[in-house]
């Protein structure tokens, strides 16, 4: 490797010049190579393993690998749900000279993965628009710190579960322009139309090639994106003008906007009609609301539909505390609940299984599991009892959602070949080249 290779990085990982810089990234070698599923992409990118855990790495041009880091590293500051970036790796040149890509590093985000892989045979409808929900979602919250991303698609997210929903992140920011003065309607109305295009054609790619439920129609679930986005952003913006006496309904908002993950910043409120209604304005502030509070009561990090679900069981064991509730706070009791509840729980799934799924979504699961159990047997299941089935009967049985070599130690692993990811991977290309 010559001694001229940039590297720009916030954090040096010496580990960095260990990888074949001098060598195009299509040639290099399993020794190197971690083959895992991935979604299209207009440039090259493979994934590697790196100090035991595996990056992302794409080539492209110095210019937009050095744009694309600094756009995901202001996004990260701005705790917008995006990939890691890692560092820009510039100025390579071959064994014999030539110049070569430079490369965009990316930590692999745990867990995760394309739209491609989230389906064994063919893509379901309610999975389709769970994964056009998120996507939703993530485009609202990029909308909201003035990020105007102009190639919003289902290839450019990647997706983790979310206690029966997912969890969209930003995967390629190159095209995205961010915003001081925020965005105007127009320019968010054309990143929805962007959405819609693209969400089409990727399903109809596709049921082109018989991936997709013949249930489903692509247009239809394609354009469900714009409802859901302006359903949301109204949500989050609008005024609402009631009655003086019903003032409850202030609060009713509140928890409305804290359901949908949202925290409140300022409520402006204004009297009018002589004092008989007041309007009301929200300004939102930090998604994340429900991930936050049970960050803060236990230290789990979570999604936030899980934080939600978690929070729920947590509320519930700490109701039935009335001995103890008087005596000690809600916090002593979170943390009682967490090593007497949930770490039980996660610390029962075999080490081999524990890359299935985040604990998290692995307590969530168990939870929905004792509703069926009790339902069907007409009694109360234990929760040890419901989890010892779970495994037994439905995680034994799930494919592995985790970057195999980016586990903690204490959910150390074997590497396996997950085949029924593996061969949802698709090298056919961009389907927007060929239209």
């Amino acid at each position: 490797m010559r001694s001229d290779l940039r590297i720009t990085s916030a954090v040096m990982d010496a580990t960095l010049l260990d990888l074949p810089w001098d060598e195009p990234l299509e040639q290099w070698t399993d020794a190197d190579v971690v083959q895992l599923p991935k979604g299209i992409s207009r440039h090259l990118v493979r994934f590697a393993r790196l100090g035991g855990r595996v990056v992302a790495i794409k080539e492209t041009t110095p210019e937009m690998a050095t744009r694309e880091y600094g756009m995901l590293r202001t996004l990260q500051r701005l705790d917008v749900p995006c990939v890691e970036p890692l560092a820009v790796i510039a100025d390579r040149v071959d064994a014999d000279g030539n110049p070569l890509a430079a490369a965009l590093v990316t930590r692999h985000l745990r867990f995760s993965l394309p739209y491609r892989a989230l389906y064994s045979s063919a893509l379901k409808e309610p999975t389709a628009q769970r994964l056009v929900d998120a996507l939703a979602g993530l485009l609202v919250r990029l909308h909201l710190v003035g990020f105007y991303w102009g190639d919003v698609s289902l290839s450019n997210t990647l997706f983790r579960r979310d206690a029966g929903a997912f969890a969209a992140y930003l995967v390629d920011a190159e095209t995205g322009t961010l915003l001081r003065d925020g965005l105007s309607d127009g320019r968010r109305e054309d990143d929805l139309e962007i959405a819609r295009v693209n969400i089409a054609g990727e399903l109809l790619d596709l049921a082109a090639g018989d991936r997709l439920d013949e249930s489903i129609d692509p247009v239809q679930v394609a354009g469900s994106i714009v409802d859901q986005y302006r359903s949301l952003w109204h949500e989050l913006h609008s005024d609402e003008v009631l009655p003086a006496d019903e003032r409850w309904r202030i609060s009713a908002r509140i928890e409305r906007l804290n359901a949908l993950g949202y925290d409140i910043g300022e409520l402006a409120i204004r009297t009018g009609d002589g004092g008989t209604t007041v309007r009301i304005q929200p300004k939102v502030v930090d998604p994340g609301h429900h991930h936050r509070r049970l960050q803060s009561l236990t230290g789990i990090d979570a999604q936030e539909n899980q934080a939600r679900r978690l929070l729920n069981d947590l509320d519930e064991y700490v109701a039935t505390q009335h001995d103890l509730r008087p005596y000690v706070g809600d916090e002593a009791l979170a943390h009682e609940w967490l090593e007497q509840v949930f770490q039980p729980i996660v610390q029962s799934v075999p080490i081999e299984l524990r890359g299935k799924l985040e604990p998290a979504e692995i307590f969530h699961e168990v939870l929905e599991h004792r509703w069926f159990l009790s339902e069907r047997e007409q009694r109360e299941v234990p929760l040890a009892e419901a989890a010892e089935q779970y495994i037994a009967t439905q995680l034994a049985f799930r494919r592995d959602e985790a970057a195999l070599l980016d586990l903690p130690l204490t959910m150390t692993m074997p590497i396996v070949t997950v085949q029924g990811l593996l061969d949802e991977e698709d090298d056919e290309g961009d389907w927007r080249d060929r239209v």
